[in-house]
């Protein structure tokens, strides 16, 4: 399991409007592609280096291609990064002022500290 490189996915998915359209409408075809050139790549990095070990586990796969962020945040994911990329792929579905946040905060109301290691 690595926190870094679903922290990754999160943080460079949200950065980019048309990933954030393509984890909406095909996630399971985004993760694959992003796995395979996106993940081993150095963050911010131009230099064309790359490292060759990172990958998801299956549990990490399956989370982030159903879009489940309470088992990305028991599995270590950072709650914000998960929220600023949720609230982009979500929020325009509903029609109350932070009706998505809420909703989001609910379905986490069931865990109590301490919570699962962010650290990365």
């Amino acid at each position: 399991m690595s926190r870094y490189l679903l922290n990754k996915f999160l943080f460079t998915v949200d950065r980019d409007p048309a990933l954030v359209e393509r984890y909406r409408s095909e996630p399971a075809e985004l993760v694959t592609w992003w796995e395979g050139t996106v993940a081993n790549s150095l963050l911010n990095s131009h230099t064309g280096e790359a490292s060759t070990w990172l990958a998801f586990t299956a549990e990490e796969r399956a989370a982030l291609t159903a879009h489940d962020h309470v088992k990305l945040f028991e599995l270590g994911a950072h709650p914000f990064l998960t929220l600023t990329l949720f609230i982009a792929l979500f929020e325009r579905d509903n029609t109350e002022p932070l009706e998505y946040q809420k909703a989001y905060g609910a379905k986490l109301a069931h865990l109590s500290l301490p919570y699962p290691d962010i650290a990365t």
